[in-house]
């Protein structure tokens, strides 16, 4: 495995030639050498370099994150401390969207519910569901 091509890379690490190529171009991916015919080579490091930020993705950091543990990553004088706190900030991110996640199913269920107990099967305009959905956006239809 001392050279791969873009495909096997991608192969690899569970990504695609595209982002590779993105992340190249970001400079979260060392550029990588071009051999004869200008094709890019990669080795192990990349392989390994990818699937951390593949893996950092996959928990929904956000690019400058990756940005940041890529670089404590590459820094003997970081503290594991800062990733933690990387990370302890990255869950508070995520307990609050799923705050917001369960007050919209709370929503969505009261729509579905109203719907079934008022106007399941009536004409579309009558739905209580794009009454509602009118109502809480300011936007509801125009009474003539």
């Amino acid at each position: 495995m001392s050279h791969l091509r873009i495909g096997e890379l991608a192969d690899r690490t569970g990504t695609s030639a595209p982002t590779i190529r993105y992340y190249e171009e970001i400079g979260l991916l060392r550029a990588a050498p071009r051999q004869s015919g200008n094709q890019r080579v990669y080795g192990p490091l990349d392989v390994n370099r990818l699937t951390f930020i593949r893996r950092c993705r996959e928990f929904d950091f956000s690019i400058e994150q990756v940005r940041k543990l890529v670089g404590l990553l590459d820094n003997r004088s970081s503290s594991c401390l800062d990733a933690r706190e990387l990370a302890s900030s990255h869950l508070e991110g995520v307990r609050a969207k799923m705050r917001e996640l369960r007050a919209l199913e709370r929503s969505l269920v009261g729509f579905v519910a109203d719907c079934d107990a008022q106007c399941a099967g009536g004409p579309g305009p009558d739905c209580v569901i794009l009454g509602d959905l009118g109502k809480r956006c300011g936007c509801g239809p125009v009474v003539p």
